[in-house]
């Protein structure tokens, strides 16, 4: 299967670590061009590109904050200016706020979340998104070609106890998906959600016990959990010359959960 990636303009938000880093380098391995963002882990970004090259792409590392709407407009006009355009774009990078539930953590009552937590989360997550969209749609118009992979989340379906803001986020951006594949499909630019059950980034794996990952792992109908790497090679697909058209879909890669 042909993904037609060679030389084209990637623009991957969150490539630091994580689905992020995994993303980019699968981008790589196809011979693109591949823009990697960051908020404050530029050491991690940093090393994102030395593996982008050594897998075969070119990379391009740039300052996003998602919450900083000329931050955003900056990253991609860097790009546009590196490679003359974006091809394609994978909107990862997502504000989890100041409460992350982590496996033993007791997370505060729904009651009890601050509006202006709430606030944050959604209006990052679901603005940053807006505005990285947004900047680079008349980009992928002048090619009258592109790609969109905006990454979902399996808790904005499943649920998790102090994820509400996080989840409604998320489910904000499935609507986003559906909406805009009407406005963007006769310019020949497919949209798409990624869906990505619990997988195991750096994250997970430096506060999960084993025992809960085992636990994790056994509950599912696949017998394991994700892997960074298993949910990269979908963005991947549905960002590229193989998806012919799919579009306006959520692809949901959660071991059957």
């Amino acid at each position: 299967m042909k993904t037609g990636l060679t030389d084209k303009a990637v623009l991957v938000t969150g490539a630091s670590r994580g689905i992020g880093r995994a993303t980019a380098l699968a981008y790589a391995a196809e011979g693109a061009r591949v823009a990697i963002t960051y908020h404050s882990d530029e050491a991690g970004a940093k090393e994102t590109a030395e593996r982008v090259a050594a897998a075969g792409g070119t990379p391009h590392v740039v300052r996003y904050d998602l919450g900083d709407e000329d931050s955003v407009r900056s990253a991609v006009a860097s790009v546009g200016a590196e490679w003359g355009g974006v091809d394609v774009l994978v909107a990862g990078a997502v504000e989890w706020g100041e409460a992350i539930p982590r496996p033993g953590r007791k997370m505060p009552a729904f009651e009890e979340v601050p509006p202006a937590q709430w606030q944050r989360v959604l209006r990052t997550s679901v603005d940053g998104v807006f505005h990285t969209v947004q900047a680079v749609l008349p980009l992928m118009r002048d090619r009258e070609w592109g790609r969109i992979v905006v990454l979902g989340a399996g808790l904005a379906e499943t649920g998790l106890p102090g994820a509400a803001a996080y989840g409604a986020a998320k489910a904000a951006l499935h609507g986003l998906v559906r909406s805009l594949a009407w406005e963007v499909g006769p310019a020949g630019i497919l949209v798409n959600e990624v869906v990505p059950g619990q997988t195991l980034t750096e994250n997970v794996l430096a506060h999960a016990s084993p025992a809960f990952l085992e636990n994790k792992a056994a509950s599912l109908p696949s017998g394991r959990m994700n892997t960074p790497e298993d949910v990269a090679r979908a963005i991947v697909f549905l960002g590229s010359a193989a998806n012919g058209n799919i579009h306006g879909e959520a692809l949901r890669v959660t071991g059957g959960l």
